[in-house]
């Protein structure tokens, strides 16, 4: 199947701002994309392109004063396929563990294992290991959280989502990657394109998700807590310990958001025509964060 893809972000800044975006589609994708635009930038100004410490692509440029504008467009080949499920996949011991995987039993900036270890060994420790137990985790966060945009706060951690009971998708999995950590399960961030392809159209506007990758039996499988449902289409653009790691633009400096665009949805042909289904939405910049 192919979906189009993309994104087109407006910002406001008082003088000339260093930037660093995190909106490529990740590495692991790239040879997924059958037609793609240059990431346009308006007023044009020039960029360049590095990996950080997690392999997620990062874009460099300055934001001129005044009103800036960053656009993408793309269309991506996907399987089709749901998530992969396994659960007859086991916990690897600590003792076990790839040296690059260590980090990611570790607490974060919006991961602190320690405030939550104790209810995680209380609720999750009788549970069988492996995939029942991480599956328990997401449903507990799924029926823990209610979601909705309005509930955004940058500054969230995961305890407090877990006493708030409310947050949007980056509470959802920053509290599911916690309590893995804490039952020994590394657990990581993901970020990425994932539009409704398999279930009910959501009349919200599109926005770009989060949701998290677990280390089990010798790889990363991909759970959900907001849906709580394998899904169809999801494309990684970054994944880091949390969402520090993978902000989608983090400015050296003061600016506004003005316009906030996502669009994710199959294409049924391989035309390569406007995008239908962006939706502008005015948020605040701390969204971004």
């Amino acid at each position: 199947m192919l979906i189009r893809l993309g994104y087109e972000i407006a910002i406001d800044c008082a003088e000339a701002t260093p930037v660093i975006s995190l909106l490529e589609i990740h590495k692991e994708r790239q040879a997924d994309i059958k037609r793609q635009t240059r990431v346009l930038t308006s007023p044009s100004v020039p960029t360049t392109v590095y990996h950080d410490l997690y392999g997620n692509t990062c874009r460099r440029f300055t934001a001129p004063g005044g009103g800036f504008r960053i656009l993408y467009d793309a269309v991506v080949e996907d399987s089709g396929e749901t998530d992969q499920v396994n659960t007859l996949a086991r916990e690897v011991p600590v003792t076990e563990l790839p040296d690059d995987v260590l980090c990611y039993l570790l607490g974060s900036r919006y991961c602190e294992t320690d405030h939550l270890s104790d209810l995680a060994w209380q609720v999750f420790g009788p549970v069988p290991s492996g995939w029942a137990r991480v599956q328990a985790i997401v449903d507990y966060v799924h029926n823990r959280l209610s979601f909705g945009y309005g509930y955004a706060r940058p500054t969230r951690t995961a305890a407090q989502a877990h006493e708030e009971r409310v947050g949007v998708c980056r509470d959802f999995a920053h509290l599911a990657i916690t309590l893995c950590r804490c039952m020994n399960i590394p657990a990581r961030y993901v970020n990425g394109y994932l539009g409704d392809i398999g279930v009910p159209v959501d009349p919200a506007p599109m926005d770009f998700s989060a949701w998290l990758e677990v280390f089990l039996d010798g790889k990363w499988y991909t759970f959900d807590p907001r849906h709580n449902i394998p899904r169809i289409g999801r494309v990684v653009i970054a994944r880091g310990r949390d969402a520090t790691d993978v902000p989608l633009l983090h400015s050296f400096g003061p600016h506004r958001l003005s316009l906030f665009k996502v669009w994710t949805y199959e294409q049924e042909s391989n035309l390569f025509n406007p995008p239908h289904r962006g939706v502008d939405r005015t948020v605040s910049a701390q969204m971004l964060a």
